[in-house]
C-alpha cells in the first residue's frame, strides 16, 4: 500500500493506493516544518488522517512518500520523518520538497521550470530527473513573491495605507471588520501569519473586476517573474509549468504577464496530488 501527501502550509491532499489499487483520498490542514512541531503533524495524523482513511484498522505496512513545503533540509525532514514513523513505525519512509512534487506532476521526465504559487512561493529549473537549480524564495516576511501571502500582503498595506479605491476598501471593512489593531495583532502576534494574509486572496479575487485588483495582483506576478522565474537562464527555452491555488485562479492574469515577460507557460494545476498519484502508480508498474 502507498500513502502520497502533498503538504503545503494551509491544506495538505492525501492519497492511498491500497493493494486493490484503488485509490482513496482525502485532505487534512497544512503542515509546514519551518513553523511548526513534529507533535504538530503526529496530532493531524492522528485526529484528522486516520479517522478518514480508517488506517487504524489496517494496521499494514505503507510506502509513504510525503512532498512538502519546508522541507528542503534535513533537519526539517527530520520533523515530517519522527511524526510519521510515531504513527507507522513499520513504513517505508521518503521526505521530499513540495517542489520536487510539483515537478514530477507536472514535467514527467521532460525538463522544464515550475513554480509553486499557493500560500507561499517557490520555483525550480528541472531536467526531467531531478532539480538542478533553485532561486530561493526567502519566505513570506523576505519574498514569496507571487503567492498568496505576498498578494494578501501588498492588498492589506494598500488598505491601511489607504492607497486603494474607497468604494473597495469599504467593502473589505463590511466584510472582515479589520481595523488596523486587528490586522497587525494577526501578523505579528498570532501564530501562521503567512495563512493570514493568504487568507485574503479570495476576496481579492472576487473583485477582480476592479481595475485597481487587476493592476495589484499583475504587479505581484511582475515581481514573481522578475526576482524568480526570469533569472533561470533557460527561461525563454523551456516551458513554465505552475501548481497552486494563486497560480489556478489567477492564470489569466498570469499567462498574461509571462507572455509581456517572453515566457511560455505550459501547464497550470491547483494541485499535482493527481499527478504524483499516476507518477507513482506507475513506478509500481
Amino acid at each position: 500500500m502507498i500513502l502520497i501527501a502533498d503538504s503545503g502550509s494551509s491544506k495538505t491532499d492525501w492519497r492511498l493506493i491500497d493493494d486493490n489499487k484503488k485509490i482513496h483520498q482525502c485532505a487534512t490542514q497544512g503542515f509546514n516544518p519551518y513553523f511548526q512541531t513534529s507533535e504538530d503533524l503526529s496530532s493531524i495524523i492522528q485526529n484528522e488522517l486516520l479517522p478518514q482513511l480508517q488506517l487504524e484498522k489496517l494496521k499494514l505496512k505503507l510506502e509513504i512518500y510525503f512532498y512538502g513545503a519546508g522541507c528542503g533540509t534535513d533537519a526539517k525532514k527530520e520533523i515530517v520523518r519522527s511524526a510519521l514513523q510515531k504513527q507507522f513505525p513499520d513504513s517505508y519512509i521518503e521526505i521530499n520538497t513540495d517542489l520536487l512534487g510539483a515537478c514530477r506532476a507536472t514535467c514527467g521526465e521532460n525538463s522544464g521550470i515550475v513554480a509553486i504559487l499557493g500560500t507561499g512561493a517557490s520555483t525550480c529549473y528541472y531536467d526531467g530527473k531531478e532539480i538542478l537549480d533553485n532561486i530561493s524564495s526567502l519566505g513570506y516576511v523576505l519574498g514569496d513573491e507571487g503567492s498568496g501571502a505576498h498578494i494578501g500582503k501588498t492588498f492589506l498595506q494598500a488598505y491601511l495605507n489607504k492607497e486603494m479605491p474607497i468604494d473597495l476598501s469599504n467593502r473589505f471593512f463590511e466584510r472582515f471588520k479589520f481595523g488596523k489593531d486587528e490586522i497587525l495583532d494577526a501578523v505579528y502576534k498570532q501564530p501562521n501569519p503567512n495563512r493570514f494574509l493568504a487568507s485574503f486572496s479570495k476576496f481579492i479575487y472576487q473583485n477582480l473586476k476592479e481595475q485597481y485588483v487587476i493592476d495589484l495582483v499583475a504587479g505581484c506576478f511582475n515581481q514573481f517573474f522578475d526576482k524568480h522565474i526570469c533569472k533561470y537562464p533557460q527561461h525563454k527555452q523551456v516551458k513554465l509549468s505552475c501548481v497552486g491555488s494563486v497560480a489556478f485562479y489567477y492564470s489569466n492574469i498570469l499567462r498574461a504577464v509571462a507572455a509581456n515577460k517572453g515566457v511560455n507557460i505550459d501547464t497550470i494545476i491547483e494541485t499535482p496530488i493527481a499527478g504524483l498519484t499516476l507518477y507513482h502508480e506507475e513506478l509500481e508498474k
